[in-house]
């Protein structure tokens, strides 16, 4: 459970960006969307290659 304290005088807006920004850094939501459909191993080990191999190659370009 997220828990976050609002400080005297904090807006309530500043409150939920702190709350929304604590909500993404668990990672439920990408779980969650992950868990809808199932997904072979072998392809989920392809997207990661692909995602490693585009990576490397923004870190090449900016070198």
């Amino acid at each position: 459970m997220i828990i976050v304290n609002v400080k005297e005088g904090e807006s309530l807006d500043r409150a939920l960006k702190r709350f929304k920004k604590k909500y993404e850094k668990t990672g439920v939501l990408r779980e969650l969307r992950s868990r809808q459909a199932y997904e072979k191993k072998s392809v989920t080990r392809r997207i990661q290659v692909k995602k490693a191999i585009y990576k490397q190659g923004l870190n090449q370009e900016t070198v």
